[in-house]
């Protein structure tokens, strides 16, 4: 196996959206997409992870952090959208290191992280004890969490959305965000091997034969966040304040997602904020959502 270049953009799968981003977004960064739930954002993420199988020939992969004891709906759109069968990955109880070198039973499109209904997303909301058990049982997860990621990546996937973000007053506050945080500078921009140590420890040397025969690139991996906001108008989300830390302080690509109003119509609207090394139009683009995904007014 080769490396693959890192040259080429990738497409979010939406022709319009990568005109107005330049031609797309720039693999081996992090695009932010922000907007209030319902307005279209996991059915972007589906339409950038499908697009995949173009590029890579690989579709890209789904991380859902919801905790509220359902999904984001992935699979229907995926299967609406493009007549994509999700393959799903399910939390085990054990991690068996061969697994990831068998691409039947490895390669998979999506994984539900947590199955926590009711739960709120903030760690005020916990009494310490709380979240201390919290932290314990993320633990316990974290070795799934690799494998799916670190597995699929061998495999060839070169695209990862993460999903299920939901508002919160602020970034420090989410434990939501203390995940993805490790996902995405301890997994996502990790290089190959030293990734592969986390996730087999004692047992690398065993595995280091197969690590060296799938390297692959992190930097030609894009990950694309779906954050929900509490701001419903696109207006307000483009005057909406970045405070220090903040997610949308380190990402590279910032779209943003709301509704809009002309008289007594409301229309859907999706603006480029920030699109960091690369030229993108200062415009903001009127879209609808139908069966078959996006369309873009004139």
């Amino acid at each position: 196996m080769t490396l693959q270049s890192i040259g080429t953009r990738q497409s979010t799968g939406i022709l319009r959206l990568d005109q107005a981003l330049g031609g797309g977004l720039i693999p081996g960064t992090l695009a932010v997409v922000m907007g209030a739930t319902g307005i279209g954002k996991t059915q972007l993420g589906v339409s950038y992870a499908f697009t995949g199988q173009q590029q890579e020939q690989q579709t890209g992969i789904l991380f859902d952090m919801t905790t509220r004891g359902d999904s984001q709906n992935q699979p229907e759109y995926a299967e609406r959208m493009f007549g994509w069968k999700f393959r799903p990955r399910a939390m085990a109880d054990h991690f068996e290191p061969a697994v990831v070198w068998n691409y039947e039973q490895i390669r998979s499109d999506y994984l539900h992280a947590f199955h926590r209904g009711g739960r709120r997303v903030t760690i005020a909301d916990m009494q310490p004890e709380e979240w201390q058990e919290f932290k314990a049982d993320l633990m316990r997860r974290l070795d799934q969490t690799i494998a799916f990621f670190y597995g699929n990546f061998v495999h060839g996937v070169r695209r990862c959305v993460i999903d299920g973000v939901e508002p919160t007053s602020k970034d420090s506050d989410s434990f939501q965000f203390h995940l993805f945080d490790y996902i995405y500078h301890q997994v996502l921009r990790k290089d190959y091997d030293w990734l592969a140590r986390d996730l087999f420890r004692v047992h690398f040397r065993q595995q280091e034969p197969q690590v060296m025969a799938h390297p692959y690139d992190h930097k030609a991996i894009g990950g694309m966040l779906l954050y929900t906001s509490h701001e419903v108008m696109l207006d307000d989300l483009i005057c909406r304040p970045i405070q220090s830390g903040d997610v949308l302080s380190n990402a590279n690509t910032i779209l943003l997602m709301g509704k809009t109003r002309i008289g007594n119509q409301i229309g859907r609207a999706i603006y480029v904020a920030k699109h960091r090394g690369s030229a993108c139009e200062d415009v903001i683009l009127p879209f609808r959502i139908t069966e078959r995904g996006f369309e873009f007014g004139d």
